[in-house]
């Protein structure tokens, strides 16, 4: 009997291998070797949410909206994990970007252009979605970012130009450097980044062209020549105590306290250079991604690592996002995970959510 159990198990975890292998570039998620488990004598065959987590946010409602990198977006309602794209009439695949404006409603940058949804306006469980897309709103269709400001302002960054919306409109908005026309999924002037602070500055990265803050009324550049790491921007953050944190690629990290420049790198603070995510908790700690090392955490003295040793299967991490409950999570290319007890747990479909 033991013999014949051992066998079926292998041959779950073969077949699940199979389907990672196969299944790896379509639309649904993907079974991993990890997910074939014993529970209680009883296997168990648990899906990841998403092969790859890019994004977070958890709506008015307490719902979580999770971006995938080619499953659309995944909303977990407490009860259970649904899906949105293109057959539910959601405008993308790929959710580079999530943001919510001062009226709730939610704003996703896809790879087919900018997504709305209204949480007020559905009376039903049917979910209705606003798409723009093609050349009557822009001539990019593939978005890299988005924020809604406190103005009432929609700004969207594509792989070459960046638009704002004002309720009526979606407009050209450029920056003051030379327009990139090479390459049509990246180009120099691509924008990953695009923040507000709390003075209603906009911050926006470039791909090669450092950051750049606007006022209203006129932009300040900030590149390797003033202090900053690096000139390829992933993410502009600012803390509560005023502090602009800027991730790059190939640089590691700057703090920017509005006059110079402290810099974290693989030196002397990280494991490696590119970091694509940083985000402030609500203890004030400030955490940041680092390629192929998981997280770090920084205290305001030191750097704590959470990696492979501390549960989380992520080589690319993405997204940091901290719930209205308290609840930290991490997503990347591995899924989703949350941290509980001093290390990160994988959450699948069927959790652990709580």
């Amino acid at each position: 009997m033991k013999t014949n159990y051992q066998a079926i198990l292998l041959c779950l975890i073969v077949f699940s291998l199979l389907l990672t292998t196969s299944c790896a570039e379509k639309k649904k998620p993907v079974l991993t070797k990890n997910n074939v488990i014993e529970s209680f004598g009883v296997l168990e065959i648990k899906t990841q949410i998403s092969e790859y987590i890019r994004n977070i946010i958890q709506d008015k409602n307490g719902n979580l909206w999770l971006g995938t990198n080619g499953d659309g977006i995944a909303h977990y309602d407490g009860e259970g994990v649904s899906y949105f794209s293109n057959t539910e009439g959601f405008g993308g695949e790929q959710i580079t970007g999530i943001s919510e404006d001062r009226d709730h409603n939610l704003w996703f940058a896809t790879d087919q252009g900018i997504v709305k949804y209204d949480l007020d306006s559905q009376s039903t469980d049917q979910k209705v979605f606003t798409n723009y897309s093609g050349s009557e709103y822009f001539k990019d269709y593939q978005f890299w970012s988005i924020c809604a400001d406190s103005k009432g302002y929609i700004w969207a960054g594509s792989a070459k130009s960046i638009y704002r919306f004002d309720g009526v409109f979606w407009k050209p908005f450029d920056l003051p450097y030379p327009i990139s026309e090479k390459g049509d999924f990246i180009t120099a002037t691509t924008t990953w980044s695009i923040s507000e602070d709390k003075k209603g500055n906009m911050w926006f990265s470039t791909n090669g062209y450092g950051a750049f803050k606007y006022d209203g009324a006129s932009f300040t550049q900030y590149t390797v020549e003033d202090g900053l790491t690096d000139n390829s921007v992933d993410v502009i953050i600012e803390d509560s105590r005023g502090d602009i944190w800027i991730g790059t690629r190939f640089g590691g990290v700057s703090r920017f306290d509005g006059k110079s420049f402290i810099n974290y790198t693989s030196s002397d603070s990280i494991g490696n250079n590119e970091v694509c995510a940083i985000y402030e908790d609500s203890s004030g700690h400030i955490w940041m991604s680092s390629e192929g090392y998981g997280v770090y955490k920084y205290d305001g003295h030191r750097f704590t690592n959470y990696g492979k040793d501390k549960g989380l299967g992520v080589h690319a991490v993405q997204v940091i996002y901290e719930d209205q409950e308290g609840r930290l999570w991490a997503g990347g290319g591995g899924g989703l995970y949350r941290f509980y007890n001093n290390r990160f747990i994988n959450v699948t479909e069927s959790g652990p959510w709580q």
